[in-house]
């Protein structure tokens, strides 16, 4: 039990004389934990700080979604009105050459002749119109011939339409009307054949009414 006491009185002795220097060289035991526990504090503060960040995040996050999508919905909706304005535009333009064309010359015309890729590489959707300016007192009646010129393996060729249908049932191209009709044929060009311009021949069997001749661009859309 003495030997026990004196090694306690011994560590008692060392853990004072410790505390004495520490104390001595300006340490505070007291300070320093008031320290620990302002610094375990500020960290508990800056985690909160972070969640608190990252609540806001995720709510500007949700606002931005939300602005981006009614933005989207706008933007088509702007966009189905712009088509629509234009489609009126184009069909007030149409009927306006029927009624009242800019160059005040009546008779047949080619009111619109366009084309475009069909599904196969070498298919071609042809669109014509064919409209009767100013006067409308009768039908006109007559057919549509149509070639086109390109090259072919380096040779200037020129091929007619009934070479180029998918279907030989329409190579007969007849027409009759009083104000405009419109054709739709699907067209495939022969391999090595490079199109460059569609001369389109209408040809009037109704008295009175001249036929016409025009040439395109071969320029799809």
């Amino acid at each position: 039990m003495v030997r026990a006491v004196k090694v306690l009185l011994v560590a008692i002795s060392a853990y004072l004389i410790f505390e004495f220097g520490r104390i001595s060289a300006g340490y505070d035991i007291v300070e320093a934990g008031n320290v620990e526990q302002a610094h375990s504090d500020h960290v508990q503060a800056l985690d909160d700080e972070i969640v608190d960040l990252k609540q806001k995040i995720a709510i500007l996050e949700t606002n931005h979604e939300v602005d981006r999508a009614s933005y989207k919905e706008v933007e088509a909706s702007l966009t189905q009105l712009q088509a629509k304005i234009q489609e009126q535009r184009n069909a007030i333009a149409f009927y306006r050459g029927i009624v009242s064309p800019s160059d005040g010359n009546s008779g047949l015309r080619v009111q619109e002749f366009k084309l475009t890729r069909g599904k196969a590489e070498r298919e071609f959707n042809l669109r014509l119109v064919l409209v009767q300016a100013m006067k409308h007192d009768r039908k006109v009646s007559g057919d549509v011939n149509l070639s086109i010129v390109g090259s072919q393996n380096g040779v200037e060729t020129t091929y007619a339409l009934a070479q180029l249908l998918a279907d030989e049932d329409n190579s007969a191209w007849a027409f009759s009307f009083r104000y405009f009709q419109g054709f739709d044929r699907l067209l495939v060009l022969p391999d090595g054949f490079t199109p460059e311009r569609v001369t389109v021949e209408v040809r009037s069997k109704t008295r009175s009414i001249s036929s016409i001749e025009e040439s395109f661009d071969w320029a799809t859309s």
